[in-house]
């Protein structure tokens, strides 16, 4: 791997910092994928496994986590030595482990077909956006966390929540320069964080195998607490073992 340099990136527009009036969110997703490896290299990727460490009140928590092509995932931590598994998914049953009980259980069918739609978004929502029926629309510019960035609105398709259709809306902002994007923001819709803003953030992006990761990242609520989590080592079309993707007993 080697350090991103910024100044030495392939930008499309040799002019850093355009303004939002001067540029079209298709030119900033070209340059986003130019910059990070390719589009073609993009859609040739066929899964990525992570391992990294969470930061939790001072606490480090190992990570695993796997996503694949064609919709399989899942999310391993170990905690006081056991390893824990979340968001398991095999491309129909999507389960994890009760932290109640410690047994495997499957997700209700509102919150798998849900779940269902992400398989789109590999390995990242913006490839093919309009085939996949999505609308992106650039906002503006907004300064996050110091740098200048384009802020892209995303609609999805639609999620249920309760029995009613939800608008699925993310907002990602590119850093004007780099054209990578360092946030994003989506609202919970569900729980008890229900309407509460979640922030994701990215930086010291990466090279693996000619595509660029981030390797450090936040996640928490906008403008409140968050949790730091390092990303340790990236695997790209990683050999992963099928029956870890089933749910236990079937």
């Amino acid at each position: 791997m080697r350090k991103i340099a910024l100044m030495a990136m392939v930008l499309v527009f040799a002019a850093a910092g355009l303004s939002a009036q001067d540029i079209t969110v298709d030119e900033i997703l070209e340059n986003y994928f130019e910059n990070t490896g390719g589009l073609e290299n993009w859609k040739a990727l066929k899964g990525v496994k992570m391992t990294a460490k969470l930061n939790q009140g001072g606490m480090e928590i190992p990570l695993e986590i796997v996503q694949m092509s064609d919709g399989r995932t899942y999310t391993k931590f170990s905690l006081q030595g056991t390893e824990i598994y979340q968001g398991v998914f095999d491309g129909e049953t999507l389960w994890g482990i009760n932290f109640q009980n410690m047994q495997a259980e499957k997700s209700d069918a509102e919150t798998t077909a849900n779940y269902k739609l992400n398989i789109n978004d590999f390995p990242d929502s913006f490839i093919d956006y309009e085939e996949k029926g999505y609308t992106v629309e650039l906002l503006g510019t907004e300064t996050i966390d110091g740098a200048e960035t384009y802020k892209v609105k995303l609609v999805k398709e639609p999620i249920t929540i309760n029995g009613e259709e939800q608008e699925d809306v993310t907002y990602y902002y590119f850093d004007t320069e780099a054209f990578i994007p360092i946030a994003q923001d989506t609202e919970v819709k569900q729980g008890p964080q229900a309407g509460i803003i979640q922030r994701i953030t990215q930086s010291d992006f990466d090279e693996v195998e000619g595509l660029y990761f981030p390797f450090s990242m936040t996640q928490g609520v906008k403008d409140g607490p968050s949790q730091p989590i390092s990303i340790e080592s990236i695997e790209v079309n990683p050999e992963v073992d099928a029956s870890v993707f089933k749910f236990p007993g079937e």
